[in-house]
């Protein structure tokens, strides 16, 4: 099924600076991006007042030379205005099995490290154990996007699992999803 709103013979980019009002139903446009698959991760910093982290399924890499990753945050965020102010973060890719270490850190207001076990980068950045993978870095830039924040980091230091089979922690039509039930074999 295709469901086409507004003019698609309309140029529909909007840049910076621009005001126009959206015809595309907020609803509609969530569960149509809903249908792509991504990771989930978890950003974490250490700020003068300990280790500091939420969870994230926007993220993706964005150049080799130089080695740069992106994620993006509400700007209601209450965490990453603190993280900014270290300027520097950890991306923890998350695991099959680290479903309930994603919702630990989406909550507000709860203590997202009780019981997390995590070692510090150089910088002192928390890598969460049992991640599968990591980027320690530095904050390349950041752009306005509409309710949110893209934030571009320059990676310094990374590592994955020793895992030979890893196994990602997916997000798919608004649930956590695992490789095996995406494969049609």
């Amino acid at each position: 099924m295709t469901t086409t709103i507004g003019n698609p013979s309309q140029s529909h980019s909007q840049g910076q600076g621009h005001s126009q009002s959206s015809s595309i139903d907020h609803d509609l446009f969530r569960s149509t991006a809903g249908r792509y698959a991504s990771g989930i991760t978890i950003i974490t910093g250490h700020h003068d007042q300990g280790p500091i982290g939420f969870t994230c399924q926007s993220f993706y890499s964005v150049s080799v030379n130089p080695p740069l990753v992106s994620f993006s945050v509400m700007k209601t965020s209450i965490t990453y205005p603190r993280i900014r102010d270290t300027g520097s973060f950890t991306v923890n890719v998350l695991a099959r099995n680290q479903e309930a270490l994603s919702n630990q850190f989406a909550r507000r207001g709860t203590d997202k490290w009780a019981g997390i076990p995590w070692s510090p980068t150089t910088q002192g950045n928390p890598i969460v154990e049992g991640s599968l993978a990591w980027f320690d870095c530095t904050i390349w830039a950041e752009h306005d996007a509409g309710d949110h924040l893209i934030v571009l980091g320059r990676v310094i230091e990374l590592g994955t699992s020793p895992d030979r089979d890893p196994d990602p922690l997916l997000y798919f039509q608004g649930q956590y999803r695992a490789l095996h039930e995406l494969d049609p074999a």
